[in-house]
């Protein structure tokens, strides 16, 4: 629990900053003593006290104290801290966590770290013999005058999007109250900063928190915005300065989130110390109601013709195999399946009737709505619910989604092709329902050449070709590449085709395309020409190969009888991810972070929390087609 309050008023005008901030913060100098920085602000100690209750035990040099102007000084708003009165010992027995042993006493797991050093560097072992710190509560009041003000928290309304009004941090917004639910629900009475100019959330922007140590240099090579830029779209910044937390304003077009830098794929095999039993929920839409059981032949003909229960079948079958996994690695789990037969009502009645606080993780849930609802019902006691296959509609603060953007993706192999050193030329084709892409190209590669669709005389329509001469003089000796961005199969077959017949040894041609659409595997769209162009494109996942040596699809074959397919793979790799995840920490949420990067059959996860809601997978593949018709990883 945090031990002070403060308040940390940010506006647009020097004047009213000044005359409206109620309190100060001072950094501990060598030699002061509490008494002499209350002497320098004309308060008493007992008023450095009540806001910085830590300071009674110790003063340390650098620390940070809140100090209140003389007008704030009057008591009323309760704090609580918690006081050190004692040890019990305590002998680590099979199976304990640090996790559950601060369960068990009901204190913080860096409670326990903090009064036994060693765990800092060393895991918990059985036998260890361990202080418990024991602590009473102390309840102290203040209030700081007039410069709070009580406010009723809006529907899909989140902690980020209330600091960002009142020009204050989410940490801030925290201290501010105490006992805050994690969660806010709409309704919520909490504390803000009685600011008369309070900011509106513009939903044609986007938003960033900036991380710790982060200054102009490095918000410029992150988001591509310079100072000026920054301080244009918000001026508080020419009067306060960047500040760890504080929440930016940017463009919608710039992708927000922490920079994801080049890390090592992590093998958490190695580091598994958290082997309590894991609750999972799995919540697919078999509809069972639906299928007849009188003969096999009918159940057969059941799951071929229901689409949806022969996806949910093969990605419990994953899920399964995956449980199996973990258990030969000592992780135990305790799974539940539910059959939501792809009904609100029935998920509605799932929720109602079973206990879901308990479980570590919900997997599942193929569509959007379901994922939604789930998801929303769970938000307050913080359950992680994650779909293998879907995007949410709003990804609130518990969803892990699976699935990277296609903004990611786009970006993805953007840059790949800025990377290649032996790049010579690019050129740009797209559609006219293109142009929105096309020009973001255009911006990327300035010198290459954009080559639209042709349009119809007649009616002035999409035609969907391009001819021979649109492409005189735009490839170069040496390596070209070119962008086709279209979702139709036409312009596919047309463009390959013409492309296919450019391509000699003294001019590569490699055809790229940031959104592979179905239109790419038409039937009119010849797979060899694809594989003479050496077509690369951003995936979320790498193609599974007969040969790969891989143990889960030797296991898969030898119990099924057949190749798991991608969504039996997608299942498998998925829940294999969250149980060692939940393994290696006390929770998902704990390694939720981008400097964890895993990779398994098909698929690898990288998460990062957004601003304004959930976690995002930003792990992706660039992948090609190869001369003998495969499609195969590119090594970066």
């Amino acid at each position: 629990m945090k031990k002070l309050i403060l308040i940390c008023i940010l506006t647009l005008s020097c004047s009213w900053f000044a005359n409206a901030q109620k309190f100060k913060s001072h950094t501990v100098k060598q030699g002061e003593t509490v008494e002499s920085i209350a002497k320098k602000y004309q308060v008493t100690a007992s008023d450095i006290y009540i806001l910085n209750p830590d300071a009674k035990k110790r003063l340390i040099v650098d620390s940070v104290l809140i100090i209140p102007n003389v007008s704030t000084i009057v008591s009323g708003l309760p704090v609580e801290t918690k006081e050190l009165i004692g040890y019990k010992s305590h002998k680590v027995k099979r199976k304990e966590t640090l996790y559950s042993l601060s369960k068990t006493y009901n204190i913080e797991v860096e409670d326990i770290k903090k009064h036994n050093k060693r765990l800092y560097s060393e895991n918990l072992k059985k036998g260890d013999q361990i202080r418990i710190p024991q602590y009473k509560t102390v309840a102290s009041k203040v209030t700081p005058n007039a410069a709070l003000k009580t406010y009723t928290v809006q529907p899909k309304e989140g902690k980020w999007g209330i600091a960002y009004k009142y020009g204050i941090t989410v940490a801030d917004l925290e201290i501010l109250n105490p006992n805050m639910n994690e969660v806010l629900q709409p309704g919520d009475i909490i504390n803000v900063p009685n600011a008369t100019d309070v900011k509106v959330i513009d939903e044609n922007f986007n938003y960033y928190t900036v991380q710790k140590s982060e200054g102009y240099y490095r918000l410029k090579v992150k988001l591509g915005l310079t100072q000026e830029q920054l301080e244009n779209l918000n001026p508080e910044l020419k009067v306060d300065g960047l500040k760890d937390g504080m929440i930016l304003k940017i463009p919608n077009n710039i992708m927000v989130g922490e920079k994801l830098e080049d890390v090592e794929i992590t093998n958490l095999n190695s580091n598994l110390k958290n082997l309590r039993t894991k609750q999972i929920a799995v919540m697919l839409p078999f509809r069972l109601a639906r299928v007849t059981t009188d003969s096999i032949q009918q159940t057969k003909n059941s799951i071929k013709n229901d689409r949806r229960l022969s996806v949910s079948l093969d990605i419990h079958s994953g899920i399964l195999m995956a449980i199996d996994s973990a258990k030969q690695l000592g992780i135990s789990s305790n799974v539940k399946v539910f059959d939501t037969a792809d009904q609100l009502a029935e998920i509605s009645k799932i929720l109602n009737n079973n206990d879901f606080s308990k479980y570590d993780a919900v997997i599942g849930l193929l569509t959007a709505k379901n994922l939604d609802r789930v998801a929303l019902a769970l938000e307050k006691d913080r359950i992680p619910v994650i779909s293998p296959i879907t995007k949410p509609t709003q990804l609130l603060e518990n969803v892990f989604q699976t699935i990277p953007e296609q903004e990611k993706l786009e970006k993805s192999i953007i840059q790949y092709v800025k990377d290649d050193l032996l790049r010579r030329n690019v050129v740009i084709i797209a559609d006219h329902s293109h142009t929105n892409v096309s020009n973001r190209l255009k911006s990327e590669f300035p010198n290459a050449k954009l080559i639209l669709s042709r349009k119809d005389d007649k009616t002035g329509r999409d035609a969907y070709y391009i001819q021979a001469t649109n492409l005189n003089g735009a490839f170069v000796s040496g390596k070209n590449y070119v962008f086709l961005e279209t979702a139709n199969e036409a312009l596919v077959s047309n463009v390959t085709s013409m492309l296919n017949g450019l391509t000699n040894k003294n001019q590569e041609v490699i055809l790229v395309t940031t959104n592979k659409t179905d239109a790419f595997e038409g039937v009119n769209v010849s797979n060899y020409h694809l594989s003479n162009l050496q077509f690369h494109y951003a995936s979320i996942n790498r193609s599974l190969n007969s040969d790969h040596p891989d143990s889960f699809v030797k296991s898969y074959k030898k119990k099924y009888g057949v190749e798991p397919n991608r969504f039996a793979v997608r299942g498998f790799d998925l829940t294999l991810d969250i149980l060692l995840r939940l393994a290696s920490a006390d929770d998902l949420y704990q390694t939720a972070n981008s400097a964890i990067e895993t990779e398994y059959t098909e698929n690898k996860f990288r998460y990062s929390k957004k601003p304004q809601g959930g976690y995002l997978n930003e792990a992706v593949y660039i992948v090609k087609y190869t001369s003998d018709l495969t499609i195969e990883e590119v090594k970066l």
